[in-house]
């Protein structure tokens, strides 16, 4: 047996003992996008309530997931790892631990067929939350239906009394609803979800120095009839009321109150580098959305950067580079992403990579001005051009695949 594969027998062991004695409820959290968002939503909505512990980071392959049952965080150094791996799991397995939480919030990632089937045989998840289902991770699924069929594992492994929460906007997940045999609780923005959002709107003006500020992002939360106002004054991105209605939906069938949600939700801010405002320089505006990107993510993206602003004097620039891992369906994507470029208000079009190559050119083949292009394979010249270029109130969206490292690009344009 290769070593890697008798290292994950060993933490698949250990973690499958810790749920076994401890018996936490499971959450377990998967999807396309939109996992971590949510888990940091679910866990500010339970949090004040339950004693709760959520994946650390993006802790939710075959590795990382047992280790966040056993609540172990990695070094550098592979010895000192083994010891806190050895010395952690004898304190839960032999002694008792008292504070072990009494709900685990999982993140399961699935860029393989059977990813979810091995995790969920670790811990089978009383409540499972599907964020959305997109093409992403398809070099290793033959299509759209792989992956759809891969996500929904974490639902048909669920504990037979248990809860799934589903998007219902997301019309894969849609047409699974009716195939679910556990109870059910949709999100979303259309009519028929459960837990609804309507009525959103963008908190933002311009100063007496007529400098932009984005405030925050308000809507009124409709279910079974009450209507509740919300405020989210770290929020700018609709794409983010899913993760927050993913929230309190579990948090609904957790038993709490819907004010008591609410006003739980009030610290919720998105984690770094997922669409999160930066005061750029020159007394710019940075989205940094750098930690990673697919065609879903990368177009809502883009049209949060078209509302930003709106009616105010601003320019609006789309640093955008590769998605990748998408398969056979690469060029077509990338493609879609600069068609919605062309369509919609930005005024420039910086891309940095190959791929991201093919977004500039079906942008200038639907109309987007040649001479506001702007194609790089090297980010310390991409950055040169925008510190030279940018000006007040300029909106800056950065986004690209986890690989291109684009967080080094906000780096140099950041106050």
């Amino acid at each position: 047996m290769p070593l890697i594969k008798l290292y994950q027998y060993i933490l698949a062991y250990l973690a499958k003992q810790v749920i076994k004695k401890y018996r936490p409820m499971v959450i377990g959290i998967t999807g396309s996008i939109g996992k971590s968002t949510t888990k940091e939503a679910i866990k500010i909505v339970l949090d004040k309530f339950f004693p709760v512990r959520a994946s650390y980071s993006n802790y939710n392959n075959e590795i990382g997931m047992p280790l966040s049952i056993l609540n172990v965080r990695l070094s550098k150094h592979r010895l000192r790892n083994l010891w806190r791996i050895i010395r952690q799991s004898w304190r839960l397995l032999v002694g008792f631990d008292k504070n072990y939480p009494s709900i685990l919030i999982l993140e399961m990632a699935a860029d393989h067929p059977g990813d979810l089937s091995y995790l969920t045989s670790i811990a089978r998840p009383d409540l499972a939350v599907l964020t959305a289902i997109t093409p992403s991770h398809l070099q290793f699924f033959s299509n759209l239906e792989g992956v759809a069929k891969e996500k929904t594992t974490i639902i048909r492994n669920l504990a037979s009394n248990g809860w799934a929460i589903i998007n219902i906007d997301d019309l894969t997940i849609k047409q699974y609803k009716e195939k679910i045999e556990t109870k059910i609780l949709t999100f979303g923005l259309s009519e028929q979800a459960d837990v609804r959002a309507k009525e959103i709107y963008l908190d933002q003006k311009l100063l007496v120095n007529k400098q932009l500020k984005i405030k925050g992002l308000g809507f009124k939360l409709s279910y079974r009839g009450t209507t509740i106002p919300v405020y989210l004054p770290k929020v700018v991105a609709r794409h983010h009321l899913y993760s927050v209605l993913a929230g309190i939906a579990v948090g609904l069938v957790s038993d709490l109150k819907l004010l008591d949600i609410c006003e739980a939700l009030k610290k919720y801010q998105p984690i770094d580098n997922r669409l999160t405002l930066k005061e750029g320089i020159n007394q710019s505006i940075i989205l940094d959305d750098t930690y990673n990107s697919s065609p879903k993510a990368a177009k809502a993206a883009l049209t949060t950067l078209a509302e930003l602003g709106d009616g105010y004097p601003v320019r609006r620039w789309a640093i955008l580079g590769d998605m990748l891992e998408l398969g056979n369906y690469t060029e077509e994507e990338h493609w879609a992403v600069g068609k919605l470029v062309a369509k919609l208000k930005i005024d420039f079009l910086v891309v940095i990579g190959e791929q991201a190559k093919i977004i500039s050119r079906a942008a200038k083949t639907k109309g987007f001005p040649i001479e506001n292009i702007f194609i790089f394979n090297d980010l310390a010249k991409a950055g040169k051009l925008l510190q030279e270029e940018l000006i007040k109130n300029d909106l800056v969206l950065i986004k690209a695949s986890r690989a291109f490292r684009l967080e080094k690009l906000v780096e140099m344009i950041v106050k």
